[in-house]
């Protein structure tokens, strides 16, 4: 075990606490998380805590119990904004010092905390999670029993240091999650699911999806005799099952690498990008019709039911701006091909994940329509490219639609505002295209504050605006 402060957190630096998390037996753990989630520019995470991102999929689902272990301002952190997202259960948490992190008390504390709480006629899982400072000193999460009195225990690091943003931090739990189901697999039969589709193939869409939309996706597949089955991350453990029995994987979000990785191993084709637009989903619909051998007369069909629906869509909700994209969901590609495709203009693109296999298809595609994308993107990325393109509209996180606004530039939160609109087919054709005009419109008001306001500064001797009393 680590000699490292109890008091220590993910602003102790990256390299020191990674060098800790080495030296204290996580040598293997931190190789997979820096392979999985490779760094960016920035040192430290500028979101969020990224575990908020495993904490929120844990919470979701049915009959699953969550134990944080960490410093206990890390988790009064994440768990006010759990609660303030809308999770309404209750977050286990075993404190520790100095003495407990430094003897291996700890582990002790966490594993006498999981057996009390496993009671199989509540959960099905209970799912530990080590933050930073557990993780930087050595406690060995992966060595808790897989089950405790019938109830699984998954066990995962979540570091700052290790994984760079919130959004990364589900494909860590779901790809542990996924791993396990997959195991209970291929040991004999397991639990049915609820909503097992006995009829047709299923395709499991890998990455969170705005509730309408998976509506939509499963009409652009009826055509081809496909349905679409389970989404990861899951609502319910059984529901693992399902979608590891589907004929494809589709990673409309491509950063979800070690959920990827246990499709894989199950032997199930995985395609990229996702049916947004009239040309991608065209394009997307090819991909799957190929992945699950559908006759090319059924994907022909597909394709054409589905362009009488979008491109009509497109026309009616025509996008004329110019607008710069960045965030931290994972969906940014797919959003500025959709802004592209209604019209609008969008020279940058920013998303805080990393490049993968499954993004190419959209940062090509992008590139090809004059586009400059950066992944693994920092604040300061973002912003130069807001001030260089002086856009009709910056979509992005906090911090860049106030530095955009202060400007004078139409801004909106790309996580509460375009997140929260569908994306896909027909329905998501039209949706982005009130958010740009309604912000757009916007455009002359704040050229009258930014005149009203002009001399006004941040600071103790701001003069008063003139005409003001």
């Amino acid at each position: 075990m680590s000699s490292l402060r109890s008091d220590a957190g993910c602003h102790g630096g990256q390299e020191r606490m990674t060098d800790a998390a080495r030296k204290a037996g996580k040598t293997e753990t931190m190789a997979r998380l820096l392979t999985d989630y490779p760094r960016g520019p920035h040192d430290q995470p500028q979101s969020m805590c990224p575990a908020f991102g495993s904490l929120r999929v844990g919470l979701r689902m049915r009959r699953t119990a969550t134990i944080l272990s960490g410093s206990a301002c890390c988790v009064y952190g994440l768990t006010f904004t759990s609660h303030f997202y809308g999770a309404r259960r209750t977050v286990g948490y075993v404190p520790f010092d100095s003495e407990t992190l430094v003897t291996g008390q700890l582990y002790e504390d966490i594993r006498g905390a999981v057996e009390e709480m496993a009671d199989p006629e509540k959960y099905d899982a209970i799912i530990v999670t080590n933050l930073c400072v557990p993780t930087a000193s050595g406690v060995p999460i992966d060595r808790l029993p897989a089950q405790i009195n019938g109830v699984r225990v998954i066990g995962i690091d979540v570091p700052g240091f290790g994984v760079p943003t919130h959004a990364e931090a589900k494909d860590v739990l779901s790809g542990a999650m996924l791993r396990y189901a997959r195991g209970e697999v291929e040991q004999g039969p397991v639990q049915r699911p609820r909503d097992l589709k006995d009829d047709k193939p299923t395709v499991t869409i890998v990455g969170e999806m705005f509730p309408a939309d998976p509506v939509g996706i499963d009409i652009l597949l009826q055509p081809m005799g496909l349905a679409l089955g389970a989404q990861v991350p899951t609502r319910e453990w059984r529901d693992l099952y399902a979608a590891l029995d589907c004929s494809v994987a589709a990673a409309v979000h491509p950063f979800y690498v070690a959920a990827i990785r246990e499709f894989a191993a199950a032997g199930r084709p995985v395609v990229g990008s996702g049916p947004v637009g009239a040309e991608g989903t065209l394009a997307w619909l090819e991909a799957v019709g190929a992945a699950a051998d559908v006759p090319s007369r059924h994907v022909q069909h597909a394709q054409t039911q589905a362009a009488a629906m979008i491109r009509p869509a497109l026309e009616t909700h025509p996008i004329d701006a110019r607008v710069t994209v960045s965030g931290y969901e994972g969906s940014e590609l797919l959003v500025a091909r959709l802004l592209i495709e209604a019209g609008a203009e969008v020279p940058y693109v920013g998303t805080a994940c990393p490049k993968t296999e499954w993004s190419h298809t959209d940062s090509d595609w992008l590139r090809a329509h004059g586009t400059f994308v950066q992944f693994r993107a920092s604040l300061e990325q973002d912003l130069a490219a807001m001030r260089e393109v002086r856009p009709d509209l910056a979509i992005g996180t906090t911090p860049l639609v106030q530095a955009a606004k202060e400007e004078g530039v139409p801004a909106v939160y790309f996580t509460n505002v375009v997140s929260a609109r569908p994306l896909f087919g027909a329905a998501g054709a039209g949706a982005l295209a009130g958010i740009v005009n309604a912000q757009t419109r916007g455009k002359e008001r704040f050229s009258k504050m930014m005149s009203f306001f002009a001399g006004n500064g941040p600071d103790a001797t701001s003069r008063p605006a003139q005409g003001a009393a």
